[in-house]
């Protein structure tokens, strides 16, 4: 058994969500941890939709694996088949290889690992859960509603990270400690219908939506430096050489001098509230002026930020439409300056070297957020990996996703030894 097998074999179970099928990967896990005697469990709030448990140590301390078995959907223009699970060239090919199934595997290598050469002196907890890509109602947040005890611990470490960056000349490593929170509005637009050869008798909603989405296009959101990314970018600032201090009016040249785009969009859009209208309806005919029109807006809001502040915000912007919010998830951080922040941050130094390792908020969601509610420091981790391909990177939800393999190695050593110096062996 090696972490890139088993990866393949997880991605050859198809579990886009929707609909899901995440028990499936449940079940494989279960026969992989039964022939280790290892205690687990898969839990099914509704046919299909499993999520599996693992138990490993007893003591007062305790720590929490967390991943996600579900993926998302695979449009069409890949290069490969998106569910072969190929291990070609020192990677494995396929949906799912970096979200989030190689850290279910790199997590369930490395616990499998500990159950074969330690005795754990605490708790390990691994929860490899359903339905995250919907905001977990049937995976994570299920398991809080309804089994809180079984995955209550000291700390969790789950995905989330940037991938690694090649600033000033280093290679620097990132951990999620925080994450911006969605909030998706629905603006509605309202006009008066006419037939369309006499559009100056109507009032086209159509087109008072297309103003306002070219409003908000063009709109500048307030800057905010959050301590971990004030921290973050003042380092990258020191490493390029740039020297002074960053500060809300500075820190947009900063971004824009970094040579990595994909890295400086990511920077971006965590010194701000981002807006980015993806949905529009509106009309029912080619010859008739729409009286209506609607459309979906993804807005991601930073730590300290709320609804309120979105209201407030885009009233600014929307003028007379009507905004209803449709779905609300509030940010989340867990602070830096704790013992179990530090602790993952030392073990990922001994596998990086003199790199810098600094802590980051995600630009998107994961399942930390309804740990972090509980009180939960939970630590996003990304490829921990010297592979700084950018295609790579754009693969996440996008086309021939894959991962190396160094990177699952890798992972997978770093869980064992972060179990292994907080719990004790």
């Amino acid at each position: 058994m090696t972490v890139e097998n088993v990866l393949a074999d997880l991605i050859r179970i198809q579990t886009v969500n929707p609909p899901g099928g995440e028990t499936e990967v449940a079940r494989y896990l279960k026969r992989l941890f039964d022939q280790y005697n290892i205690p687990n469990e898969i839990i099914e709030p509704k046919p299909g939709r499993g999520s599996f448990l693992a138990y490993l140590g007893e003591g007062e301390r305790s720590l929490l694996y967390l991943s996600h078995t579900d993926v998302v959907t695979a449009t069409e223009g890949w290069s490969f088949a998106p569910f072969s699970g190929e291990i070609k060239e020192g990677f494995v090919h396929g949906r799912g290889a970096l979200d989030c199934k190689g850290l279910v595997a790199a997590e369930a290598c490395a616990m499998i690992e500990l159950a074969r050469k330690a005795k754990l002196g605490g708790r390990l907890v691994f929860a490899a859960t359903a339905d995250e890509e919907t905001l977990g109602p049937l995976g994570m947040k299920y398991l809080i509603e309804n089994c809180q005890e079984k995955i209550r611990v000291d700390f969790a470490i789950n995905e989330g990270a940037e991938a690694p960056a090649r600033i000033g000349g280093k290679t620097c490593h990132f951990l999620a400690v925080g994450e911006k929170g969605p909030v998706w509005a629905k603006l509605k637009a309202r006009g008066s219908s006419a037939h369309g050869s006499l559009p100056m008798l109507g009032e086209n909603a159509i087109v008072k939506m297309a103003e306002v989405i070219k409003s908000l296009a063009s709109y500048q959101p307030q800057i905010v430096l959050t301590p971990e990314v004030k921290r973050l970018v003042q380092t990258i600032a020191e490493l390029e050489g740039f020297g002074d201090e960053i500060t809300e009016g500075n820190v947009d040249q900063v971004i824009q001098k970094l040579e990595d785009k994909n890295f400086a969009g990511y920077l971006t859009a965590i010194t701000r509230m981002t807006v980015s209208p993806n949905i529009v309806h509106g009309g029912v005919k080619a010859n008739i002026i729409p009286d209506s029109c609607e459309a979906d807006v993804d807005i991601r809001i930073l730590p300290g930020q709320d609804m309120e502040y979105v209201i407030k915000e885009l009233g600014q912007v929307i003028g007379n439409l009507e905004m209803e919010i449709t779905q609300y998830t509030a940010p989340t951080i867990s602070t830096s300056d704790s013992e179990s922040y530090r602790l993952v941050s030392d073990t990922l130094q001994e596998f990086v070297g003199d790199a810098p390792v600094l802590p980051s908020i995600s630009s998107g969601g994961t399942d930390s957020r309804l740990l972090r509610e509980l009180g939960i420091p939970s630590y996003g981790i990304g490829m921990i990996t010297l592979n700084l391909d950018p295609t790579m990177r754009q693969s996440m939800h996008g086309k021939d996703e894959k991962i190396d393999i160094e990177s699952l190695r890798l992972k997978s050593d770093f869980l064992v030894r972060l179990a292994r110096s907080y719990l004790g062996d």
